[in-house]
């Protein structure tokens, strides 16, 4: 009797263990009710896989940045369970107008649509909100973001994560020039969507710094990338090797995850945030 109640006891166990392990990361792919076991098992974490479209090199997809940061985002909740939100690319892209396929939002748009869906995302019970930045356009438009949530108060608190590869280690790289689709990016993309990438093509067209501009580094200009890269590629792409695809997204899946981790065990923001909040509603109140 002793023994059939130790095994019904432990199928009960495993049945719910197996229960919890099929919890999809994927926002999209949960039923209503799985959504609200979703957000008690992540503490209200989620993240915000933030891509683009625009043109990289003649020889990667459109949708690059997309496909490798929710990549990167869906392995690392699978490890350190989040909930992972659906494909957003509506970020910085102006650079990239002149290119076909490119899709440029608006600035007062992006900061729009960001702002309503961290809203929504929070209403939903993500009170810790991870922008996970896939895209080098965005890095000054998320912080900026991030920064802009102390204007009115939120019941939650944005974080964002803009590392893509690391500064060493791994396979030694072949190229010095790495900064959009070159030898890194295309690695990278051999890993997340090796069906998309054409290397064969990615010499059709140059991806040299063209020095159009002559002004001191610390003179920033709108136009500073296409006078440097008019072909809307810098780099490489056909140095890229499998081996160092691995390398760096497996760093950035582990940098992520310990991301997420921090994130969890985060309670001084909130309560920091809140307390800021209400001092900025009497700042004459505020000791001196």
């Amino acid at each position: 009797m002793n023994r059939n109640l130790v095994i019904a006891v432990f199928a009960l166990f495993s049945c719910a263990a197996s229960s919890q392990e099929k919890l999809s990361v994927h926002w999209e792919e949960l039923t209503a009710e799985d959504f609200v076991k979703g957000i008690q098992r992540s503490g209200g974490t989620c993240m915000l896989p933030f891509g683009i479209l625009e043109k990289h090199g003649p020889h990667l997809p459109l949708g690059t940045d997309l496909l490798d940061v929710r990549y990167a985002a869906l392995h690392a909740a699978e490890q350190e369970y989040a909930i992972v939100f659906p494909e957003y690319y509506f970020g910085q892209i102006f650079e990239a107008k002149s290119q076909p396929g490119t899709i440029a939002y608006s600035s007062e748009l992006q900061l729009e649509l960001l702002q309503q869906t961290t809203e929504e995302m929070a209403r939903n019970g993500c009170k810790k909100i991870i922008i996970v930045n896939g895209h080098g356009g965005n890095e000054h438009l998320l912080p900026y973001f991030a920064q802009s949530q102390l204007d009115q108060p939120h019941d939650y608190v944005v974080y964002v994560f803009d590392q893509r590869s690391p500064e060493s280690g791994g396979p030694p790289k072949k190229t010095s020039m790495d900064m959009h689709a070159g030898e890194s990016e295309t690695s990278k993309m051999m890993i997340a969507r090796p069906d998309t990438v054409h290397q064969d093509r990615a010499n059709k067209e140059s991806g040299a710094d063209q020095h159009h501009q002559s002004l001191p580094e610390d003179v920033y200009t709108g136009i500073w990338w296409y006078a440097r890269f008019p072909n809307h590629y810098s780099g490489d792409g056909s140095a890229a090797t499998k081996d160092l695809g691995q390398f760096q997204m497996n760093w950035w899946i582990s940098t992520l995850v310990k991301t997420i981790q921090s994130v969890k065990a985060d309670d001084a923001s909130l309560k920091l945030q809140n307390e800021f909040y209400e001092k900025a509603r009497h700042p004459l109140d505020t000791r001196q």
